[in-house]
């Protein structure tokens, strides 16, 4: 019934391992391999994922200024309130189990997964261009000028099943570099400040596309934006953002 290939189970010779999650992993596969290659199971991964990554976040923002971390906030001025988290919050739940939930019994009932490229940097575009598509399917996500952890699913869900589609592969770190671009926080070990040449846009280049949303369309990486004259550069700094 489901789309899922059967593997033979066969128990490592040795348990030594020189990679960090391996052992992890291992026991998951060999120990829960039927909740694992459940087709739930990425959905859940992805989910929870999310959810952890943007908890640490949400608690920032409602810290405010207490907040330790509060100096390296990108738009002090503006602060997500409990409401409007919770709004993004219900988006992304609902999402999920309307639009994600049936998607993934329909997919392994009905016809195996499509292995397309992602291109997502075109997909932004142009759908920021297009006014009906803007309207239709990505307007909302621009809720928020001032972006924050919740925000980060804070899609249609037209949108949410398309760039899913398009990505294939969820990975946690691609979920953890899709929240990091939204936190509204510039921190200091962010992976942005260790890619060099600004290679990497992280919260601030995509904290710049809410503020101005004709402008730095690629979810990670800036060479696209600079290769097609929409990039907006912007100068770290922990008081103000400058073009």
């Amino acid at each position: 019934m489901w789309n899922i290939s059967e593997v033979a189970l066969q128990l490592p010779t040795s348990t030594a391992s020189n990679r960090l999650l391996q052992p992890l992993w291992d026991h998951l596969y060999y120990q829960h391999y039927s909740q694992v290659s459940s087709p739930f199971f990425p959905v859940l991964l992805a989910f929870s994922s999310y959810f952890i990554f943007c908890a640490p976040f949400a608690l920032l923002d409602v810290l405010g200024e207490k907040a330790p971390l509060f100096k390296y906030k990108i738009q002090k001025e503006r602060r997500p309130t409990v409401g409007m988290m919770l709004r993004t919050l219900g988006t992304a739940v609902y999402n999920q189990l309307v639009f994600v939930l049936p998607a993934v019994l329909i997919t392994n009932v009905v016809m195996p997964a499509p292995p397309l490229p992602a291109v997502y940097f075109l997909w932004h575009m142009v759908h920021h261009k297009n006014p009906h598509l803007y309207r239709l399917i990505h307007a909302i996500h621009h809720d928020y000028i001032s972006p924050f952890s919740w925000s980060t699913q804070h899609l249609s869900g037209v949108e949410l099943m398309t760039v899913g589609f398009w990505m294939w592969t969820i990975t946690v770190f691609s979920i953890w570099m899709s929240v990091e671009d939204h936190i509204g926080y510039d921190l200091p070990y962010s992976p942005s400040h260790l890619v060099p040449f600004g290679l990497l846009g992280g919260a601030m280049a995509h904290d710049m596309h809410h503020q101005k949303p004709s402008s730095n369309f690629a979810p990670f990486f800036s060479h696209w934006d600079r290769l097609v004259g929409t990039a907006v550069t912007v100068k770290r700094t922990h008081k103000t953002v400058e073009q």
